[in-house]
């Protein structure tokens, strides 16, 4: 019984040993040699990409992710589902409910906005760069509805309506989009 168990361990370290590649350990020289190469990989400007796109101006809107609308409206909902605001707004995304996250829909938002993507159960702020519409999901529960629009007024507000209206949505996100659409009245804008 004790050989077996001897033949056990050994053939054990074999593999741990030819798992881990065999190699002798690898010099200090080396290991600062592969760390210099991780950090020119980095993008150079890697703050660029979260840094809000305009100033803030100091307001804030919230919108929260429901899971169940409080007032029997819906289940998975932004409430409100549609705002309206000013360049320099921040939109607050509050994960009211679990398993809910919010992100911008691509041809949904102005040219020239990068739009935001929130992680699950996490609140995301966006400083709202140019006027016009933009359309958000929450990933999983977009095509159970769970969509909602910012109308961003001022000069050319409007210039994103067509494109917007003609982004193609899964399930139930059409026609929730045309109901917030005619609600948004942007016939006029």
């Amino acid at each position: 019984m004790r050989k077996i168990f001897t033949s056990a361990v050994a053939l054990t370290s074999l593999m741990a040993l030819s798992a881990c590649g065999g190699e002798e350990a690898e010099t200090e020289d080396t290991m600062v040699a592969e760390e210099e190469e991780v950090v020119e990989e980095e993008p150079e400007d890697t703050a660029a990409a979260t840094d809000p796109e305009v100033e803030a101006t100091g307001n804030v809107i919230e919108i929260e992710m429901l899971t169940r609308d409080p007032d029997g409206s819906g289940m998975q909902v932004f409430r409100p589902r549609l705002v309206t605001a000013q360049v320099g707004d921040t939109v607050t995304f509050v994960p009211t409910d679990p398993t809910h996250q919010s992100s911008s829909i691509e041809g949904m938002v102005p040219d020239g906005a990068r739009g935001w993507e929130g992680d699950i159960n996490e609140a995301v702020s966006y400083v709202l760069p140019l006027p016009g519409v933009y359309g958000y999901k929450c990933i999983p529960h977009y095509a159970a509805g769970m969509v909602g629009m910012v109308v961003v007024e001022g000069d050319g507000m409007a210039d994103n309506v067509e494109e917007a209206m003609g982004v193609s949505h899964p399930g139930l996100a059409g026609d929730k989009f045309e109901e917030i659409f005619d609600e948004a009245d942007l016939g006029a804008a």
